[in-house]
């Protein structure tokens, strides 16, 4: 009995130190947000215009690096669990929340109208 609870410990320690090991960064958000945007960007309304879809798609992808840091990263709080940790950020009037969990990302709030007000902006 008592090998099987020091198993079950060790285990659940692995598991712990694994998630502490993998908790995203900022600057991993900040890469997340940024390749999210390019998605949206590719998904992009095809009624408009071929040349200004490209050229939005253009500017983002020379200035996105720039475009992020000077607009998300100031308005971005990560509150750090240790295992996991949340992003709260307030852009262009949304709230938006992401878990950030063994180095991926789910969205939990607002994350997609952000995405696309971001989009806008690049206009």
């Amino acid at each position: 009995m008592q090998i099987r609870t020091l198993l079950i410990l060790v285990f659940f320690l692995t598991i712990c130190v694994g998630l502490a090991a993998t908790n995203p960064t900022i600057d991993q958000y900040l890469s997340f947000v940024e390749t999210e945007m390019n998605r949206a960007l590719e998904r992009m309304d095809q009624s408009m215009a071929s040349q200004e879809r490209t050229l939005i798609q253009t500017v983002f992808r020379s200035q996105g690096k720039k475009i992020i840091q000077s607009v998300v990263m100031p308005n971005t709080i990560r509150r750090n669990w240790g295992l996991l940790s949340r992003f709260e950020t307030r852009v262009l009037g949304e709230e938006v929340m992401v878990l950030g969990i063994a180095g991926r990302f789910v969205p939990l709030k607002g994350f997609e109208e952000a995405t696309l007000k971001m989009g806008r902006l690049v206009f």
